[in-house]
């Protein structure tokens, strides 16, 4: 099983933070004692500027969740279309070598889903297996990556495509101003990315998927998610984050490496979601990595926020065409989402 294309693809509405600040501070001046408060708390989440689904005025047109939810859907089909045609032209594989397409989001719901539309769209095969995702949020571009590797692994003549597509400021909640709602306003930005995986039938030179590993921490549903109401998607987003890092990963990831007969000292790339920089810090202090080691991921929180499932598959694009390893050099792929959970991937270039 080899990873054989990414792409990614972000709507054109693009802005420092700073403006971002400035808008919400407005929107939400009457409701606040002090606005200034956003300026602080959106500049300690490390993120320069983002990619918005609107322009920043039309947002006060959007007074419904329904509203909202019909801008995701068209958008969703755009970037979703342009970053599964990055990722195949990536790969050198064209549209009816697909046999299975997984599509995960957890900022928009439709039926049909996205990727149905997509068939419809790009004239993806009509026999393709549709696979429609959500609820994994941060976590679902690592676990996506895992779920299709599973099925190349059962049909390896064929290749799977993964589409995330996540539009995050489509879930800012104007009457909210909580302090989650207040940084995740700060943190998330809106993309999309696209990952195609080959089977072992099929050549490529792409990296190779050595395993994944899927972890879940009972009892632990309130430390990340949604509240859905009629006013659409609530964020859900402890300060436990970090703990939940601290307390799990590096001994998910030593028995994940033990059970290949490998130890954190054998990898040589870690192509980590980009969570925020607690976070960020957390994953390199309970796994002891040099300070440099996750500078691909802030770079992108900086560039483009948290992307929630694309954030791991934006990462990964940038090891793929600027910052490739060695031949031979391993990887591990990881992200963590509500659950709480984790999911890992093995990988050897």
């Amino acid at each position: 099983m080899r990873i054989a294309g990414v792409g990614t693809a972000f709507p054109p509405n693009y802005y420092s933070q700073e403006e971002i600040s400035a808008a919400l501070k407005h929107q939400w001046a009457g409701k606040l004692d002090r606005p200034e408060v956003i300026d602080r708390l959106h500049s300690n989440v490390g993120v320069k500027s983002r990619h918005l689904t609107l322009p920043i005025p039309a947002y006060q047109e959007l007074t419904t969740w329904g509203q909202a939810n019909n801008a995701w859907i068209k958008v969703a089909q755009d970037l979703g279309e342009k970053s599964l045609c990055r990722a195949l032209n990536q790969s050198g594989f064209a549209l009816e070598d697909l046999g299975a397409i997984f599509f995960t989001s957890v900022t928009g719901v439709a039926s049909p889903s996205i990727e149905a539309r997509l068939i419809n769209l790009m004239g993806l095969p009509t026999r393709i297996k549709r696979i429609p995702i959500f609820g994994l949020g941060c976590v679902a571009g690592a676990a996506g990556i895992a779920r299709a590797s599973d099925y190349v692994r059962a049909f390896p003549d064929q290749v799977a495509a993964l589409v995330a597509v996540e539009l995050c400021s489509l879930t800012w909640q104007r009457d909210d101003v909580s302090v989650a709602n207040l940084i995740s306003s700060g943190l998330f930005g809106d993309g999309a990315a696209a990952v195609l995986i080959s089977g072992s039938d099929r050549e490529h030179s792409g990296p190779a998927v050595l395993a994944t590993r899927s972890n879940f921490y009972p009892g632990t549903e309130g430390v990340m998610g949604w509240d859905i109401s009629e006013n659409g998607f609530r964020i859900v987003l402890s300060p436990d984050v970090p703990k939940m890092v601290h307390e799990h990963l590096a001994a998910d990831i030593d028995e994940f490496l033990a059970d290949h007969d490998l130890s954190r000292n054998d990898i040589g790339t870690w192509i980590m979601h980009t969570g925020g920089p607690k976070v960020l810090e957390a994953i390199t202090a309970a796994l002891q990595l040099p300070e440099d080691a996750l500078d691909a991921s802030w770079e992108s929180l900086s560039k483009v926020g948290n992307l929630s499932s694309a954030s791991v598959l934006v990462v990964l694009e940038e090891f793929m065409t600027k910052r490739r390893p060695q031949p031979g050099s391993l990887s591990v792929l990881g992200a963590m989402g509500p659950g709480f959970c984790s999911e890992l991937v093995l990988m050897r270039w």
